[in-house]
Order: C-alpha cells, then sequence, then structure tokens
C-alpha cells in the first residue's frame, strides 16, 4: 500500500486565527499568528480578501530555510523571511495558485510574514527592518526568551 504520511492539503479557509499588533518602524499590522502546523499549512488557503493593515505571522521551531507557496491561494501576496532576532532577511512577492515554492537564500528563517501583495514596498519597509510586537520583540513573544 502506498505511504500514508503525506498530509492532505486543507479544502477550505480556516478560520480568522487570532491577532497581535506587529510594527515596522511606524506602521502597525493586524497580524494572524499560524502557530500550528495545521495552521501553517492553511495559511492564506481559500481566502478571497486581505485588508492593507492585516498580515499573517509563521513561527518556525528552528532557523530554516524559508520555502512558502500559494496552492489554492486567491490572493497576491508578499512574504517576508525574518531571522531571530525580528530582522526581515529577504521580500519575495507570491503569485496566487503558484504551486512552485519560493524559497529564500537565508538559511536562518524563523519567521515567515504574509501581507498583501507590495505592502513592504508601499510602506517604504525594506531587508534589515526589525519587527516588534506589542509584548516586545520577536523572541519574546513567540520563543518565550529574551
Amino acid at each position: 500500500t502506498p505511504p500514508t504520511s503525506a498530509p492532505l492539503l486543507p479544502t477550505q479557509a480556516q478560520p480568522k486565527l487570532p491577532t497581535i499588533k506587529l510594527w515596522l518602524g511606524r506602521e502597525e499590522l493586524t497580524t494572524e499568528m499560524a502557530l500550528t502546523g495545521e495552521q501553517q499549512m492553511t495559511g492564506m488557503m481559500f481566502r478571497t480578501n486581505i485588508a492593507e493593515h492585516e498580515a499573517m505571522i509563521f513561527v518556525h521551531p528552528v532557523p530554516r530555510p524559508g520555502s512558502y507557496w500559494m496552492t489554492n491561494c486567491f490572493v497576491p501576496l508578499s512574504i517576508a523571511y525574518i531571522d531571530t532576532d525580528g530582522v526581515i532577511l529577504e521580500i519575495h512577492d507570491l503569485q496566487p495558485h503558484n504551486v512552485n515554492p519560493v524559497f529564500s537564500k537565508a538559511m536562518n528563517v524563523r519567521f515567515g510574514l504574509e501581507t498583501s501583495q507590495g505592502w513592504f514596498q508601499r510602506h517604504n519597509i525594506s531587508t534589515g527592518a526589525v519587527l516588534r510586537t506589542e509584548r516586545g520583540s520577536l523572541a519574546e513573544t513567540f520563543l518565550r526568551r529574551p
């Protein structure tokens, strides 16, 4: 029999996840937190819109290469690959329904932050910018360490 370890892809949008306020400079984003494997796999699948100041953050258990795809995603997105210190390493545009992963060059991606496509450019946010939350740094907020 074929292996059954491959997870089944989600078939519908997930409910809105709990949010946290994130800041990049003066820019504030109301950010859904995708913390579990299932939440991360579903991500923005099947959603039909994302507001200008909304985002979704993906928290990975260890630093790793970044890799995101747009299967079943209807909205054009941008993603920032971010290190443990909350520094943006790379920003990429993601096209709806593109099943090919968009890989990072960096090998130390701890967070992914998805926004509406072009958000970083529209708000003059570039690599080297540092994210913070209403609870402090990304490490303090999500990794429980200073």
